[in-house]
């Protein structure tokens, strides 16, 4: 048996340490909930999602949820009233819906997302809970890849972003499509541009699919009704694990306050296409985490896990058409998270600030 506190990784920035170490921690200290894209990692954080809405955020607090793909699924669910049904529907579909019965097309990816993003909504209008602003980050195509979605045109992206992340906002522009109270990403702040929609009944599903639309693996969403036209792509081009200026939210009032980041790697990279740069891949010291919290699964943990993994894309090649194998071993990994989930609101209730690390 793992002890509570080596199943979760603390990490913080050091003002979100001095205040943990100085104040302790309250519902009313979290300012930012960030969702990280990851596929299938996703899954393994709903069981956290569910416990922060039923036992720690309270429902008049003023708190932003931003994500990115099955981030943004995530956060699309938890903004609503009855979270942990949406939390439900969302972890039901995505782990029972993409049963392939060949190699999928980027039509069949596509229309396998969009049931996921009909999960998500249930059927009706999105509704966003008094005092939360829910953003949804989506990647829009511009300049070379405008009107290519050819391996080629993505393959000069990825050789671009690899000379400077900076030069691929010739190629992407960010889309945030929002609902609820007005959020902290309201100027732009890099050469990505931002671009702010606000999503309406005839545009939400295609904006939660747009932010999971990988290129290459899903056919494009285009022309999303109420925002500018052209091929939408999943947000984690531009935004992988949300590396954005959080102070923003955390320091607009008049007092302090902290990001908490629920996240499946101990580490934030900026962009999808950063993934495999040594020199990218987890900025330290940035001022932009300076008051997150990040809670990871610890490698210990994971190694509980059927694989010593969390489910991931590489999965759908693993099992192939044992559909049956992939989703028992799924729903198994979900299920362990559970602990994970308790282990973070036991410390969130009582912070030991001696388990936190450097961010």
């Amino acid at each position: 048996m793992l002890r509570p506190g080596s199943i979760v990784t603390f990490r913080a920035g050091p003002g979100a340490a001095a205040h943990i170490r100085e104040h302790g921690l309250v519902p009313a200290d979290i300012a930012c909930i960030p969702a990280a894209a990851g596929g299938p990692k996703g899954l393994a954080l709903i069981p956290l999602d569910k416990l922060l809405h039923r036992e720690w955020l309270r429902e008049d607090a003023r708190l932003d949820l931003v994500g990115a793909s099955v981030g943004a699924w995530r956060m699309a669910a938890l903004a609503q009233p009855d979270a942990v049904a949406a939390l439900d529907r969302l972890q039901h579909s995505y782990v029972h819906d993409q049963d392939y019965d060949r190699k999928p097309t980027p039509a069949d990816v596509s229309a396998a997302c969009r049931r996921i993003a009909r999960a998500v909504l249930g059927g009706r209008p999105l509704e966003v809970r008094s005092g939360v602003s829910l953003t949804i980050v989506t990647s829009r195509a511009r300049g070379p890849l405008q009107d290519a979605q050819s391996r080629l045109a993505f393959g000069r992206a990825v050789l671009t972003n690899a000379v400077s992340r900076e030069r691929l906002a010739a190629y992407l522009e960010r889309v945030l499509f929002t609902a609820g109270a007005a959020g902290f990403l309201a100027e732009p702040f890099d050469g990505f541009g931002l671009q702010r929609v606000p999503l309406r009944p005839d545009n939400q599903e295609d904006a939660l699919l747009a932010s999971g639309t990988i290129p290459l693996v899903c056919t494009p969403v285009r022309d999303i009704a109420g925002a500018p036209p052209g091929n939408y792509w999943d947000g984690a081009l531009v935004d992988y694990h949300l590396l954005l200026p959080y102070e923003r939210a955390t320091r607009a009032g008049t007092r302090r306050r902290i990001v908490l980041y629920p996240h499946f790697n101990d580490y934030v990279t900026p962009g999808w296409l950063d993934k495999h740069l040594p020199w990218r891949r987890a900025p330290r010291s940035h001022p932009w985490l300076e008051d997150m919290l990040l809670v990871a699964p610890s490698p210990a943990f994971l190694a509980t896990l059927p694989n010593c993994k969390l489910p991931d894309r590489r999965d759908f090649y693993r099992y192939g058409q044992d559909h049956r194998a992939r989703v028992r071993d799924w729903e198994r990994a979900i299920g362990e998270c559970e602990r994970f989930a308790e282990a973070v609101m036991a410390w969130l209730t009582r912070p030991d600030p001696s388990l936190l690390q450097p961010i």
